[in-house]
């Protein structure tokens, strides 16, 4: 299970060669600190959807912070595309963030309801194939006029690790 989070990891911990302020880092630190937790149960027991919407909160609390890369990084499409393609991505990001904040006043925060697992299950609610996971995670924006939104983000896990569908 380690592996559902490590991208995370590795994308921060490349990004993280400018120092930065305390707030920030200490965000950071405790971001790591909960996904090295986290990782400590084993593929058998763990609970994949609950697993895929912590990611997707992870995905876009880093969108929420301005690292549109790592938002970007955590899609299963931005794999092995030519640059402009994923310079186009991180445009569109950029819109979607520019759009809630003119209707919005943007999105102030975002937290998990809950993530449902989208893929073949048996009777106990566990995948029958851990190899082929896909889930829903559904997420509760908090916007900056005192509105709120659930979103879905589909998700799939892809060589261990929850990414955006």
């Amino acid at each position: 299970m380690h592996k559902i989070f490590r991208n995370i990891a590795i994308s921060l911990r490349d990004r993280l060669s400018t120092p930065l302020p305390l707030w920030e880092g200490l965000g950071v630190g405790l971001l790591f600190l909960a996904l090295s937790l986290s990782s400590c149960k084993d593929d058998a027991t763990a609970n994949h959807a609950d697993l895929a919407a912590e990611t997707a909160k992870a995905y876009y609390e880093q969108l929420l912070n301005g690292d549109i890369a790592a938002f970007v990084d955590g899609t299963a499409m931005h794999v092995n595309v030519v640059p402009t393609y994923r310079e186009q991505l991180e445009t569109n990001m950029k819109m979607f963030l520019g759009q809630q904040e003119r209707d919005h006043k943007g999105i102030k925060s975002v937290k998990k309801v809950k993530g449902v697992l989208t893929c073949p299950t048996n009777a106990e609610g566990q995948p029958k194939d851990t190899a082929h996971l896909s889930a829903n995670a559904f997420l509760l924006f908090n916007y900056g006029d005192d509105t709120s939104e659930e979103v879905v983000v589909p998700m799939v896990r892809v060589n261990g690790t929850w990414m955006m569908r």
